[in-house]
């Protein structure tokens, strides 16, 4: 289970007024926007038509995740603050840990996928307070000791908590600037005008990721985040299962996963290790570029021009494309590896 760094929680605790919480709220949107490169380099290495089932699994926690990105930016600016997405410090530097050192040492890469990083990473990062001990009739116990520390859902709980406590019923914040979209339903993203509605929004996120406290499933009746990821690991789908504990278990159709259908990308790629001039080297700054692109357009959505959310959308099909021909492509003096989308910043 991820640690977040106690000053977090101790800051929040202390906050007096709604400013105060601007930077915690800005380290939430970096913390949802900080794991999506990794879950689509995982979900780029999977060679075009192969493991569908994997790579739509991938594919729905990445819009998720994209989702609370645009829940967080729409409290930071229910709060009267303003999210701030197109600068190089907004970017993580892969291999390296999570924002608000969520995770302590654990490092999160951009690598290809395999078992391992989906085990040893994804649902690190995923892992409720509580995981549920959800039978595959072979899997093992898990843990339930009660954690000495914070965990992200914490997190989320104790700023809400402060905002009931601090805010006024009507949120300061300009109503202009919520983003909605049709690309999700109302129900999960909506304008953030009241306090109720912050509740809302952070109980979507923390139960989208994490699942409730009795059950894998969140309140859509979508698999949370981390059991999804089991899912890929343990090679079965999450059914319902009257027979086990808490009414699932890993028993359904299997989820094959076949590491000759991965690209074998090179872990963190970087521009720099690429020549330049080269045709290699083109196509990583073109992703890179694509990439500023999205991080600025998703800027201007959420600081006042709500309405440029679908153009941003389209980015996201251009940064498909030119990782999916990046992770096709040798990698020049790397014999046996091929070059991974880098997610680096430039302007």
């Amino acid at each position: 289970m991820l640690k977040i760094a106690a000053h977090h929680i101790e800051a929040i605790q202390k906050a007096e007024t709604l400013q105060d919480l601007y930077p915690l709220v800005q380290n939430a949107i970096e913390l949802e926007h900080a794991t999506i490169p990794p879950y689509l380099t995982a979900m780029f290495s999977i060679k075009p038509g192969k493991m569908q089932d994997i790579w739509n699994i991938i594919h729905s926690i990445v819009i998720e995740e994209m989702l609370h990105m645009t829940i967080s930016s729409n409290i930071m600016n229910a709060l009267g603050g303003k999210p701030a997405i197109d600068n190089a410090k907004f970017v993580p530097e892969y291999p390296g840990g999570l924002p608000m050192g969520i995770g302590g040492d654990l490092v999160v890469n951009l690598e290809k996928l395999s078992k391992d990083v989906v085990k040893n990473t994804f649902m690190e990062i995923e892992e409720p307070e509580h995981p549920l001990d959800i039978p595959v009739r072979t899997l093992e116990s898990a843990d339930t000791t009660v954690p000495d520390f914070h965990t992200i859902g914490e997190f989320y709980e104790y700023l809400d908590k402060k905002i009931q406590e601090i805010a006024p019923d009507d949120l300061p914040g300009d109503p202009k600037n919520q983003v909605t979209s049709p690309f999700f339903s109302d129900d999960v993203l909506f304008p953030i005008l009241t306090k109720e509605d912050i509740s809302k929004a952070i109980e979507i996120i923390v139960e989208q990721g994490e699942g409730t406290s009795t059950s894998p499933i969140d309140f859509e009746g979508e698999i949370a985040h981390y059991y999804r990821f089991e899912e890929i690991y343990l090679g079965k789908a999450l059914k319902k299962d009257p027979t086990a504990p808490d009414g699932y278990s890993f028993s359904g159709e299997e989820i094959p996963f076949d590491p000759d259908e991965v690209f074998p990308i090179f872990p963190n790629t970087k521009a720099s290790m690429l020549d330049v001039g080269t045709e290699e080297r083109r196509r990583v700054d073109e992703f890179n570029r694509a990439y500023y692109s999205l991080l600025n357009g998703l800027h201007r959505t959420f600081n006042g021009e709500p309405n440029h959310l679908s153009q941003t959308i389209g980015l996201m099909f251009d940064i498909k494309l030119l990782a999916e021909k990046l992770c096709g492509t040798p990698f020049p003096k790397k014999s046996g590896f091929n070059i991974g989308p880098t997610f680096e910043f430039v302007d």
